[in-house]
């Protein structure tokens, strides 16, 4: 990357979830990519909020060793590379919220609210909105007949649901729906930018951080970041706070598409993102680099 800003990772997943590797691994790919600072983002616990199994959810059981890890790390690299410990919790109406008391008696660094999952109102199997494509599509077609549209105001009613309800810091892929929605024309775009500016409207008067998130691209899953160009020009006009993350499930990936997200950021008119710093007396610390 040719920009002078410092860079950060505070979307990570390791072993202790969905990733590939240890925390110690990344961290030392985050050093030696002279990374400002990683953060671990293991997805919180859910299986028992669901009532099913999850291969990608940090098991209750393993929550206690995932946050003594990256404590660990954090001493061992300290005056090195700064290491923050926090989660991915997903939102699930009447389920699941990134202000449960399960996770905030850990006094984690940071929070990362995202919806993966719907739950159809007509009693469907549950499906997640990145999952695999015959999954997403058996979501759609059980549990909304088909209709795509009703389906995209879903997962953006519970980003709306979420923000109300607080939590968390950082606002995850806050269209993330589009994974499997890339190219096809479900829905109108004008249609999905009105429920993207009630988003930013929302995220704005509750004071969150945006992810501009390159897992999508690290991934080949999608050819752009989540949010989108159109995305982020509405974010923008809201004055919104981003920083950019590479959700990254392997060390290799942990400032993988940085590039990308710079040149993006660029033409939706932003002059600047930001790190986070932790936190001092209970305050999130953040600190702005100019792109």
């Amino acid at each position: 990357m040719k920009s002078q800003s410092l860079f950060s990772s505070m979307h990570t997943h390791t072993c202790f979830c969905d990733g590939k590797d240890d925390v110690e691994t990344m961290c030392r790919t985050a050093y030696e990519r002279k990374l400002y600072a990683i953060g671990f983002s293991a997805h919180a616990p859910i299986e028992k909020q669901i009532g099913s199994e999850s291969h990608w959810n940090i098991k209750d059981e393993r929550v206690n060793d995932y946050v003594a890890e990256v404590l660990s790390a954090k001493e061992r690299w300290r005056g090195k590379l700064n290491v923050f410990l926090g989660y991915e919790a997903d939102y699930i109406k009447n389920r699941r919220s990134p202000a449960d008391d399960d996770i905030k008696k850990l006094n984690l660094d940071y929070i990362i609210g995202s919806v993966h999952y719907l739950f159809p109102e007509n009693g469907a199997r549950f499906f997640t909105v990145d999952g695999p494509i015959d999954e997403f599509e058996r979501g759609l077609n059980e549990g909304y007949n088909g209709d795509a549209q009703a389906l995209m105001h879903s997962y953006y009613d519970a980003i709306l649901e979420m923000i109300a309800i607080g939590g968390f810091e950082i606002l995850g892929h806050a269209d993330l729906l589009k994974k499997n929605c890339n190219g096809k024309n479900y829905w109108t775009q004008e249609t999905e930018l009105s429920r993207q500016k009630e988003i930013a409207r929302a995220a704005a008067g509750a004071g969150l951080v945006i992810e501009v998130n390159t897992g999508g691209l690290n991934r080949k899953k999608i050819n752009d970041t989540y949010p989108s160009l159109s995305f982020l020009r509405i974010i923008r006009e809201y004055d919104i706070p981003v920083i950019i993350t590479s959700d990254a499930h392997c060390a290799n990936h942990i400032d993988g598409c940085y590039e990308i997200a710079l040149k993006t950021l660029i033409l939706a008119d932003f002059k600047e993102h930001i790190i986070f710093n932790g936190r001092l007396n209970g305050k999130v610390l953040w600190k702005k680099e100019k792109l």
